[in-house]
This record gives C-alpha cells, structure tokens and sequence, in this order.
C-alpha cells in the first residue's frame, strides 16, 4: 500500500467533498497519509483530521512563509499537541527565499526554534526549502537536524544536495514533479540515491503528476510518481511502493 508522507488535505479545495474522497483511498491503494501543518490553522485542522480518520497522520509545524505569525503560545500549542500518538513529526517548517518577506533572520529564528522542539521531543522533521539551499543545509547539519530523522519535502535541489541531506539522516521527498518532462535534476537524484531513502509525498492538493498536471492532486495519483521512479531506477513499481512505505513507517513510525 502507498504511503503519502506530505498531503495537505486540510486545504480549501477539499472542503466540498473532502470526507468522501480521503474514504476512497484506501480502495485506490493508499494505506496512510500524514498531513502537514502549515500556518496555525492547518495545524490546528491537521490535529482534527488525524483525530478523524485512523489513517491520518499528521505534523506540526509553521512553514517558513507563515513564520511572522509564530508565537511562544504557537510553539507550546505545537509541543502539546505533539504528544498525540497520531502526530508523527515537526513540520513542515524550514527557508523559503523566494519572496522577500518574512525576512531571512526571522526564518532562521523560528526555523532553529522548531528544530529544537523536535528534538526535545525526539520527533522527525519535514523540510521545506526554496531557494535556500546554502543556509539550509548549514542550518540544518549545524543543529543535527536528522538526529530523529525526517525528510526534505518536495525536493527541488542537485543530488549532490540530496547525498549531504542524507549523510545527516534525513530521507528525501519525491512527488508529481518527477513525472513532469523538465524535471531533469530531479530525475537524476532519483537515480543516484538508494531507494531506502525515499519518501513518496504528494504536496497535495499541489503538483498533480502527469498525466493530470494542473488539477487538483490526491495520494492515490502517487502511482503515477512510483512508476517514473521505478523506470529510473529500473525496478518494479511494487517494490518502489513497498520500499518507500517501509520508509515511510521507519522515519514516521505510521501504520498502512
């Protein structure tokens, strides 16, 4: 059975039929999805859903666009209700570059911050990282990020950027971009990095894979994702489902 290790099904594009479909994917071959916090409602909707359902995990986290809202009472909300067996991990917090504001130091700040409550509490962690490969990966080899292992979600960098982040225990995030024709980078990290350090994810209801790039993303589409990766590397798609549902359940410590 699949395992997604990063949906975000608390978004708005679910909210007319979000019970019926998240219903449907076991019989499509999901055996669990782990939902991640972004800003603090989606946490605080993240904690609801896999409260709801029994194959909804979640994680806990401010993303780094959403850093300016953080607060101490944020950070005790998080480390309360971390301590739910159904919350498997800290995120998804990290760098994000691409636009100006929230400023860098403020998204180191609470980056740091965020990796030290997931310490404290000996949970992994989901990495976002965009356009900030450099301070990242400092930020993240420097505070022994990986000590309870995670993952970079979404990855987007060079393989040489995926061999660091696992040299430091993290697992790296594959989803629908790798289906995508000029996703050349991607595709060849798939290839240089052992199968046993990846993590199938979908980013949804982002980055639909191809055939269905454009439209709204669900984890059932990640077969789509396990039958590139299974080409690249040139082995079945059942044993990349296996191997990364292994993962998933080694990393997040999820049943499916």
């Amino acid at each position: 059975m699949i395992i997604d290790t990063h949906g975000h099904y608390d978004d708005k594009q679910y909210d007319g039929d979000r019970n019926s479909l998240l219903n449907r994917l076991r019989e499509n071959g999901v055996g669990a999805v782990i939902n991640s916090g972004a800003d603090f409602k989606g946490c605080k909707d993240t904690y609801e859903l896999a409260e709801k359902y029994p194959f909804v995990y979640g994680t806990l986290g401010l993303h780094p666009n959403d850093s300016a809202e953080m607060t101490e009472e944020i950070m005790e909300w998080i480390r309360t209700h971390a301590e739910n067996k159904k919350i498997v991990g800290i995120g998804e917090i990290g760098l994000d570059y691409y636009d100006e504001e929230p400023s860098h130091e403020l998204q180191k700040k609470w980056l740091i911050r965020q990796l030290h409550l997931a310490q404290e509490l000996e949970m992994p962690v989901v990495i976002h990282s965009r356009d900030a490969a450099e301070d990242t990966l400092t930020i993240l080899k420097e505070e022994e990020a990986g000590r309870y292992g995670g993952t970079m979600h979404c990855f987007s960098y060079s393989k040489e950027m995926a061999q660091e982040l696992i040299k430091i225990g993290l697992h790296i995030g594959i989803g629908g971009i790798i289906t995508f024709k000029n996703a050349r980078k991607l595709k060849e990290t798939a290839e240089a990095i052992p199968l046993e350090r990846i993590l199938l994810e979908t980013d949804c209801p982002y980055l639909s894979p191809d055939p269905y790039r454009g439209e709204r993303n669900d984890s059932a589409r990640l077969l789509y994702v396990a039958e590139e990766i299974a080409r690249i590397k040139g082995v079945t798609t059942e044993e990349v489902i296996e191997t990364t549902a292994q993962n998933a359940k080694e990393v997040f410590g999820v049943k499916g």
